[in-house]
């Protein structure tokens, strides 16, 4: 069997950035891995982005192989020796396909979730990027424009803290963890010129994290995309 579980296109990836205090995210946080600061504070990301070509196993998914993801994510590092893996981890994943879903939280353990979802994306003299998700009654969503211009990520940015993320860790009980590991290029950015983030963040991920829906990110960034492989090989710890 291939080492490769998923391959997929991540296009147009938006990143809502928002600063939360170390104690939010302590539950969350899966045994043997610490959490990641960027200038002393740290982070949970509202995420937005397209799947595309999608195949797992090698084998293309024609009917379910495009679709829109949005998640809630924070970042975190594993210090092993003089090696630290960066990684991610995440609160919630939103999809709209209930067998996508269903394959994910069986097959890695994460917390996915299938509700509608749609998108609308168009590229004249810049890009104009919009992803909206149905929970209950309300749609929620998160625009962007952007230029059209490539940017490499600049060292030690914001950029570079949440982009460059090749590891992935779920808590699968409080003495228990799950790590993949996320094979992609570095990715190019887009400057962003508007924006706008309508999510009740109560509804979609708990009253601990309501207080993010009448709270302006501290940054939001976005991102090309490319290509995306994630091993089916884990480790657990």
């Amino acid at each position: 069997m291939t080492n490769t579980f998923l391959k997929a296109n991540w296009e147009n990836l938006i990143m809502a950035n928002y600063e939360v205090e170390p104690s939010i995210l302590k539950p969350y946080l899966p045994n043997g891995v610490e959490l990641d600061f960027y200038n002393n504070k740290t982070y949970v990301s509202l995420v937005g982005f397209m799947f595309k070509k999608t195949s797992l196993f090698g084998v293309p998914i024609p009917f379910f192989g495009s679709f829109e993801e949005i998640n809630l994510r924070f970042y975190v590092r594993k210090v092993e020796g003089k090696k630290i893996k960066k990684g991610v981890v995440f609160i919630n994943e939103t999809v709209p396909f209930k067998i996508v879903a269903f394959l994910a939280n069986k097959l890695y353990k994460e917390h996915y979730i299938s509700i509608p979802t749609k998108n609308a994306i168009s590229i004249t003299e810049n890009k104009h990027i919009n992803y909206e998700w149905k929970m209950k009654d309300k749609w929620n969503s998160i625009t962007v424009e952007s230029d059209t211009n490539r940017y490499k990520i600049a060292p030690s940015s914001i950029e570079e803290f949440i982009f460059e993320r090749y590891f992935g860790f779920t808590k699968l009980s409080p003495s228990s963890t799950q790590e993949y590991r996320i094979h992609h290029p570095k990715w190019m950015t887009h400057k962003i010129l508007n924006n706008n983030i309508d999510c009740d963040f109560g509804m979609m991920y708990g009253d601990t994290f309501s207080n993010l829906s009448n709270q302006a990110p501290s940054s939001i960034i976005m991102a090309e995309g490319s290509q995306v492989s994630v091993n089916w090989k884990r480790n657990q710890f």
